[in-house]
């Protein structure tokens, strides 16, 4: 179980007080994240980002043997991603041997609103939960198929939702198409996705057999961490504010 404030003062010999602020500010800037059921705090997906450069963290040696298997099989680039906040940061990325490929976003973060990984990891998020999400954030057209509001946004998802992968075409970016699938823990939250981008030109007739294989790849991913599925469906009839 990830340490609270109490036992994490104790561990480093300072004030509660004093470390409680400290991880406060960590937690803004994305190094450590709080668990919202057991306050506990765990380190933070921009500094599993910064490691997962390395060979030897944790989340690389679980996550790129998939990541690979999914460029051998697809012949594109992908991509492992997380939710902070209303965008999407890139952990992990594989990168196919071609000269025209999709960008790597490892470290940055993109809109969440127009692109398949932000799309996947808003599924289990309903109208009021988006909008809270989105209270403040603008809804810049990229391209002219990008979503303007949160209602449209919310019907997109709605559509991955029951297809159980998300598809973007040219509405992050022109010429540019991806699919997404979410990876959940075992308690069903979804933790991660799993995302594929590629120019259009080569990749649009594969785009939703791609969404099909990221699922079954999320799947597997999600049953490695103990997700046994019925969590997933039970947080689904939960509100939004008891599973943000």
């Amino acid at each position: 179980m990830a340490p609270g404030v109490v036992r994490i003062a104790s561990f480093v010999g300072r004030e509660k007080s004093q470390v409680s602020r400290t991880l406060r500010i960590l937690a803004e800037y994305g190094l450590v994240d709080r668990d919202p059921v057991t306050l506990g705090y765990r380190l933070g997906w921009r500094l599993l980002a910064m490691a997962g450069r390395s060979s030897h963290a944790a989340l690389a040696a679980a996550v790129d043997p998939m990541l690979q298997r999914l460029v051998r099989e697809l012949g594109e680039r992908a991509h492992l991603s997380v939710l902070q906040g209303a965008e999407v940061l890139t952990v992990l990325s594989e990168a196919p041997d071609r000269a025209i490929q999709a960008a790597g976003f490892v470290g940055r973060t993109v809109p969440a609103y127009s692109s398949s990984s932000g799309r996947a990891l808003l599924f289990d998020h309903d109208p009021g939960g988006l909008a809270d999400l989105f209270r403040e954030v603008e809804f810049v057209a990229a391209t002219p198929r990008t979503p303007r509001n949160v209602e449209e946004l919310y019907d997109r998802i709605s559509a991955a939702r029951k297809r159980g992968f998300a598809l973007v075409d040219e509405e992050f970016e022109a010429g540019l198409v991806a699919a997404a699938a979410p990876v959940r823990d075992f308690r069903g939250r979804i933790v991660a996705a799993l995302n594929v981008s590629a120019p259009k030109f080569r990749f649009s007739k594969e785009l939703r057999r791609a969404g099909v294989r990221l699922k079954l790849a999320a799947d597997e991913l999600s049953a490695s961490i103990g997700w046994q599925g019925e969590p997933a469906a039970r947080l689904a009839r939960q509100p939004a504010a008891a599973r943000d």
